[in-house]
C-alpha cells in the first residue's frame, strides 16, 4: 500500500531507518501512519514566489513587487521608473543574488502623497506613432483594433515623473526591494516545505515498491526452469537431456535476470535523494534533479529484467512516483 500526499506533522524515527524495517511492519506503518514519516523543515525552496513590499521617502510612496517562475535559468525582468534607469545593472545583481534561478519580475514604483503614480504622456511620440500606424491600417485595410493600449505600450510613450532621484531615495527604494526579496524568499520556503514533504513520501513509495519486489523474484526463477526444462525435454526428449547442458542454460537465465545490483543501486540512490533533502543547502533542485534520473536509470533496467508480470507492475507504479518526483523538481529552485 502506497502512502497518500499529506503533510507531516510530527517525526518518529528517520526515513533510512523506515526503509529497513522489515515488509510487514512497511506495509503496516504504510496503511496507518502515513503522518510519522520523519520530516525536518529545511531548506528547500520553491522556484515560484511572491514579494511585495512598501516604505516612503519624503512625500513620495515607494512600491516594489517580485514575482518568481520556474525557470532553467536567472531571467531578471525589470519594469522601474525612468529616474531609476541609471540604476539597472546594480538592481539587476542584487535581484540575482537573492532570488538566484528563476524567471523574476521586478516592479518599481513611485507614488505621490494622494497615491497616484506621476506619470506624463510624450503627445510627440503618440501622435507619430499614431499617425504612421492610422496610414498603415488605411493603405492595408487592416482594422484598428485595440490600437489605443498598443500605443500606451510602447516605451517610452509613457513617462515617469517621479523626480529627480537622489542617492538618499535609492537608499530608502533599496530598503523595500530587500524587503519584497525576503518576503518572497518567505513565500518560496513555505511552498518548498509542501514540495519537501511530498517528496518524501514518493520516494518513501518507491523504496516500499522495492521491498514487494523480491518475494515475486523466486518464483519466476521457478517458473523459468520449469519452462526451460519442459522446452528441452520436449525437443529432445527426457532421456537424452544432458544435466551439464541443462544446468548451463539455467546458469545463463539467471545471470541474465539478476536483479541484485539494480536493487541495490536504486536503495543507494534513494538514500542519497535523502541525505540531499536533510541537508542544509538551499538550492537543491539540480543536484536532487541528476539522482532522479539515475534512480530512472535503475528502475528501467529492473523493468528490462522483469521477465514477470507482478514485477512488471510494481515497476510501472515506481515510474508513475518517479514522474510526480519530477514534476515536483521542476519546480524546486
Amino acid at each position: 500500500m502506497l502512502l497518500k500526499p499529506v503533510l507531516p506533522t510530527f517525526a518518529l524515527f528517520p526515513l533510512i531507518q523506515f526503509g529497513r524495517l522489515p515488509l510487514f511492519w512497511r506495509r503496516l506503518y504504510a496503511s496507518i501512519l502515513p503522518s510519522y514519516i520523519h520530516y525536518q523543515p529545511d531548506m528547500l525552496l520553491s522556484m515560484t514566489g511572491y514579494g511585495r513590499a512598501n516604505g516612503s521617502f519624503g512625500d513620495k510612496t515607494l512600491i516594489a513587487e517580485v514575482r518568481a517562475l520556474n525557470a532553467k535559468v536567472t531571467d531578471v525582468k525589470l519594469r522601474l521608473p525612468s529616474d531609476y534607469k541609471e540604476k539597472e545593472i546594480e538592481l539587476r545583481k542584487m535581484v540575482a543574488d537573492h532570488a538566484e534561478r528563476g524567471k523574476i519580475e521586478v516592479l518599481l514604483e513611485v507614488q505621490n502623497a494622494d497615491g497616484a503614480a506621476t506619470v506624463s504622456l510624450n503627445e510627440a511620440l503618440f501622435r507619430g506613432y499614431h499617425r504612421e500606424l492610422t496610414r498603415l491600417t488605411t493603405e492595408l485595410n487592416i482594422p484598428n483594433g485595440e490600437m489605443l493600449t498598443a500605443l500606451l505600450r510602447i516605451p517610452n510613450v509613457i513617462n515617469s515623473l517621479s523626480g529627480e532621484m537622489d542617492e538618499a531615495e535609492w537608499f530608502a527604494m533599496c530598503e523595500v526591494i530587500n524587503r519584497a526579496l525576503g518576503h518572497l524568499k518567505a513565500f518560496r520556503l513555505q511552498e518548498g516545505k509542501v514540495q519537501e514533504a511530498d517528496l518524501r513520501l514518493r520516494l518513501t513509495n518507491i523504496m516500499l515498491l522495492l521491498t514487494e519486489v523480491t518475494p515475486f523474484e523466486q518464483e519466476r526463477f521457478i517458473r523459468m526452469r520449469d519452462r526451460i526444462r519442459n522446452n528441452m525435454e520436449e525437443g529432445i526428449g527426457k532421456e537424452n537431456l544432458d544435466p551439464n547442458r541443462f544446468e548451463q542454460e539455467i546458469l545463463f537465465y539467471l545471470e541474465k535476470m539478476d536483479m541484485s545490483e539494480e536493487k541495490s543501486r536504486l536503495e543507494q540512490h534513494c538514500k542519497y535523494f535523502l541525505e540531499q533533502l536533510n541537508g542544509k543547502q538551499e538550492s537543491l533542485g539540480r543536484t536532487l534533479n541528476f539522482i532522479s534520473q539515475e534512480i530512472g536509470r535503475e528502475i528501467n533496467t529492473l523493468g528490462a529484467k522483469a521477465y514477470d508480470a507482478d514485477i512488471q507492475r510494481i515497476v510501472v507504479q515506481m515510474k508513475d512516483e518517479l514522474e510526480k518526483i519530477k514534476e515536483q523538481l521542476a519546480n524546486v529552485l
